[in-house]
């Protein structure tokens, strides 16, 4: 399974950035047949507005199960460690490219095994948390990122109305005592900048968030971030704030990905496809600091067989260069699906999978330091299993402080 997992990651963000790729190198003609569905957009219907109580409409729901893909842990991983009292909201990447249909159906038995692939490779790093929640939706095929044809916008807006159903259900049915992360990797972060615009900016519940995790899609200092209601992530001790990271090695060659994207605007209406993008060194927590591979704390390597994962210390370091991309110095060797121009795409969380690890304990940990009745270290831990949700739904408390009384 872990070998069909890394294989799957690998192929399927092969298809997506070899398909953007193809808007600068091929023909449009060839790149919309390829890739772009000919037919007319029909809508699906609507969702029905308890459709998210549904179990099958979840990769992992709350706390999971052992057999949950989200559980998943590498070797080298510690398998004894404090659960991280907060709940994780996880938006997985584009797993469905056929160009007879604008979205997946729910049901579509191909999108939903290789996106529980990639729940296993990308999600991970969270699943230390009280709870991790990550959502099925009807996503928008490969197609809708490659053409300015308004299908593709109403493909994405259709994916992203599932998406925002799911969160409405996270937040009615996840313990409200935790803090809440929010976490994406390339289209799931494309839906998490504008649920965070319209869910999250202005409003109470951006006192709730922990950190958001922006990965693997440029956020635009100058058209996006300021839409999204969080400053960006300047240091390690901070909480309430957002990273984002798209990991090159060097030399880079950015340019593909950069007309790829110029077509998309930001948040606020206009084009952003010109850097700065925001750039969180995941070996610092802050955005413009030199680390080196000596502060890796594990990243997780597929082995020669691709049958498994291991985690390797110290292997890349980090650096943010001034246009906003994650430079980790020579090529290091992680398997075949290294992407033209020595994008690392494809292992964006895996390059730092430790790190991250750490990083959402850390920001956690800072969100209940900061609240009111701050516990002691000494009943964190209990804390963190007294709040820890069973299969029945638990009561819910009056007081978002009741946790600590």
């Amino acid at each position: 399974m872990v070998r069909k997992s890394l294989y799957a990651l690998g192929l399927s963000v092969v298809l997506v950035i070899g398909g953007l790729g193809a808007m600068r190198y091929w023909a449009r003609e060839l790149t919309q047949f390829t890739f772009v569905p000919a037919l007319s957009f029909q809508p699906a219907a609507p969702l029905a507005g308890d459709a998210y109580a549904d179990p099958a409409l979840w990769f992992s729901q709350g706390t999971g199960s052992p057999q949950d893909g989200a559980r998943w842990r590498p070797t080298g991983a510690p398998m004894q460690e404090a659960t991280v009292p907060a709940a994780v909201f996880f938006v997985h990447p584009t797993s469905h490219y056929d160009r007879m249909q604008w979205n997946a159906s729910l049901d579509d038995a191909t999108a939903n095994k290789t996106a529980d692939l990639f729940v296993r490779g990308l999600a991970t790093p969270f699943n230390a948390a009280a709870e991790l929640w990550v959502p099925r939706y009807r996503q928008a095929t490969l197609g809708a990122f490659l053409t300015e044809r308004p299908e593709g916008k109403l493909a994405l807006d259709a994916a992203y109305a599932d998406v925002l159903a799911a969160f409405d259900h996270f937040l009615a049915h996840a313990d409200p005592r935790l803090p809440i992360v929010l976490a994406g990797h390339s289209q799931g972060s494309f839906h998490l900048k504008r649920l965070m615009q319209e869910r999250v900016a202005g409003k109470p519940l951006a006192r709730r968030i922990a950190a958001a995790y922006v990965v693997g899609w440029p956020v635009s200092i100058e058209h996006d971030l300021p839409a999204m209601g969080l400053p960006a992530c300047t240091k390690a001790d901070q909480s309430g704030c957002i990273l984002s990271w798209q990991s090159y090695a060097e030399p880079a060659d950015t340019v593909q990905m950069l007309d790829a994207y110029a077509h998309f605007p930001g948040l606020d209406g206009a084009k952003r496809g010109t850097p700065p993008f925001l750039c969180t060194n995941p070996l610092t927590g802050g955005e413009s600091d030199v680390a080196t591979n000596f502060s890796n704390q594990g990243t997780l390597v597929p082995d020669a067989a691709l049958s498994g994962g291991v985690l390797m210390p110290g292997l890349v370091p980090a650096r943010c260069s001034p246009e906003g991309f994650l430079l980790i110095g020579p090529a290091p060797q992680m398997g075949p699906f290294v992407l033209p121009g020595n994008n690392y795409h494809v292992y964006d969380y895996p390059l730092f999978w430790s790190n991250v690890r750490a990083d959402v304990a850390r920001r956690v940990n800072h969100w209940h330091g900061t609240r009111m009745n701050k516990p002691s270290p000494s009943s964190t831990q209990a804390s963190a299993a007294k709040v820890a949700p069973t299969a029945a739904q638990p009561e819910k408390p009056k007081s978002w402080w009741h946790l600590w009384s």
